[in-house]
């Protein structure tokens, strides 16, 4: 067998065993992270709570988030991503289920913050993990095809969320949104169990690989990390030293600010088109979703068969930023629809590119704590896009100021990755010790 049918054949067999389960794992993770935004159709209402209330609410959970992402891999590469990816999903499980009971601002406050923390270390140990097992000339079709699952989390959940609040409501003295809470819930918890059975920590103990894939693929990942060998021991203080690493976290708190704040407020945004049922919103609310996910796999599969990064992610941000200024100011429900889907297609299919840009120059420990970096320093725009879309819409009535804001925020990405090179050599990331006076 020749090398080019060894590399087809590995990959193929680490694809099927790892990124549809993966997938499954992300769907449910972001189904219990923004299902908020269809239970604020009645919760809002329910519990009292004002456009900047539950903005603020839905935000605060991107502190949390980000408090715990970088001790959260730092424990990961102790421990192995078996026990701590699925003890990880039982936590969120549960608090995500508690969600259900909420009844003042308050709870609501306190369960979102929680719920962060639980799930801070959740992606960043998917993305680390896929470091581990995918060589970089395939990574980034690897990335998109997981990370695919937070578009089609809001694509399935739209319509399951808008069921769940019309049908469910009254049943056995709870609300719609309650029982949407804690039905979502459920499979987080069941999937952690299952995590600690079916993943494994490295390719080395991989059995269910024959030994030349096994050996083929062992030789590939540490020829790559050879080249970035000088990385590996670097400290958490050198890391957030790294420039690059502050331009990354530049970039994707851009990114997050204009993602959540269309993703939290999209039921909502959508149900301002016209006069439409909690199931009719939940329906037209998959549908930009679904083509976030097309162009999500498209964009990552352009991207490896050309080798390129950069230039693939400021082009998937200008077009989000081109379709969420349009759709402010569409001159008709229909276009603004079709703009939304726009924004939502070149937004979201940034996102494996950006993940692939954000792994491929740190080795060892550095690059998990550098990922983990990155994303903690970034949830700021997880908390500002709900935040502030919440504010300016409470302020002016509508939503047309408030999508400009993310469409700036998306340009702004846009600057920042044509600016930044696609990848710098791993002698340059090494940080000199000073010569004494």
């Amino acid at each position: 067998m020749d090398e080019s049918e060894l590399e087809t054949r590995t990959i193929r067999h680490i694809y099927v065993r790892l990124v549809p389960f993966l997938f499954a794992l992300l769907i449910v993770n972001y189904l219990d992270r923004v299902n908020v935004g269809f239970a604020a159709l009645r919760m809002n209402a329910d519990l009292g709570l004002s456009a900047s209330a539950f903005g603020f609410g839905a935000g605060i959970f991107f502190v949390g988030y980000a408090l715990a992402g970088v001790p959260s891999n730092m424990v990961l590469q102790r421990v192995g991503a078996r026990l701590w990816i699925g003890r990880i999903m039982v936590v969120w499980g549960i608090i995500s289920g508690a969600m259900a009971f909420v009844h003042n601002e308050t709870s609501f406050f306190i369960l979102r913050f929680l719920l962060g923390v639980a799930e801070g270390g959740f992606l960043p140990a998917i993305v680390v993990y896929l470091t581990d097992w995918f060589p970089e000339s395939h990574r980034s079709k690897a990335n998109s095809s997981v990370v695919v699952a937070t578009a089609l989390a809001s694509a399935i959940g739209s319509p399951l969320s808008g069921l769940l609040l019309t049908y469910f409501g009254g049943v056995w003295g709870l609300k719609g949104w309650q029982w949407m809470f804690l039905l979502e819930a459920a499979p987080a918890v069941a999937l952690g169990l299952v995590v600690m059975v079916w993943l494994t920590d490295a390719p080395r103990t991989a059995t269910w690989l024959a030994a030349e894939e096994r050996a083929w693929l062992i030789n590939r990942l540490e020829y790559e990390r050879s080249a970035l060998s000088g990385t590996a021991n670097l400290t958490f203080a050198q890391v957030v030293r790294l420039p690059r690493i502050w331009a990354l976290s530049a970039l994707f708190t851009c990114f997050l600010t204009a993602l959540y704040g269309m993703l939290l407020w999209l039921p909502q945004i959508v149900n301002e088109l016209g006069a439409l049922s909690n199931l009719q919103v939940g329906l037209l609310s998959s549908v930009p979703f679904s083509c976030a996910a097309v162009a999500m796999i498209l964009v990552g599969r352009h991207s490896d068969r050309h080798g390129e990064r950069k230039w693939h992610l400021a082009a998937s941000m200008a077009a989000g930023g081109v379709g969420l200024l349009g759709s402010a100011y569409a001159p008709t429900p229909a276009s603004a629809f079709v703009l939304l889907c726009v924004s939502a297609a070149g937004i979201w299919g940034a996102l494996g590119v950006f993940w692939t840009l954000a792994g491929n120059f740190l080795a060892g420990n550095a690059k998990a704590i550098g990922i983990a970096v990155v994303n903690t320093l970034a949830q700021i725009g997880g908390l500002a896009g709900p935040w502030v879309l919440g504010i300016v819409k409470q302020r002016t009535g509508d939503f047309s100021l408030a999508l400009t804001a993310l469409a700036a925020f998306a340009f702004v990405a846009v600057l920042i990755a044509a600016l930044m090179p696609d990848r710098r050599p791993a002698s340059t990331l090494i940080l000199q010790p000073k010569l004494p006076a």
